[in-house]
């Protein structure tokens, strides 16, 4: 059975871009997380270590906006490939990374780069 666990808006002020002003300003961003697992037994059993424990989602997904990069593909692709390394109850994940405000010369309200992978 497949299940899916999402923990979506993930709020981080990091500093990523290729822009100096962006490594030294820094950025508003949101992640959202999208996992496949099967947590049926830990529905049965109300049982945590049966099932994907969002803290460490969220604890993993700051810890990798912590690290700066310039492409937010990169911080991506980053988040995506701890998660799947840390948490083996992992069948499939999707990792969105949106910057909010871009420096881009107009009217922009945010970028976004996803990643979905299969274990």
């Amino acid at each position: 059975m497949s299940n899916i666990i999402s923990v979506n808006g993930i709020n981080c002020y990091a500093f990523h871009g290729c822009m100096e002003e962006e490594q030294l300003i820094g950025n508003n961003y949101v992640v959202d997380v999208e996992i496949t697992t099967d947590f049926s037994e830990a529905a049965q059993s109300d049982d945590l270590s049966k099932t994907v424990d969002y803290v460490q989602v969220y604890e993993i997904v700051n810890q990798q906006m912590a690290i700066r990069s310039k492409l937010i593909e990169h911080v991506a692709k980053r988040i995506c490939d701890e998660l799947l390394k840390n948490i083996s109850r992992i069948e499939n994940i999707s990792v969105k990374v949106t910057k909010l405000n871009p420096p881009i010369k107009g009217d922009v309200q945010e970028v976004s780069v996803e990643i979905i992978k299969n274990r």
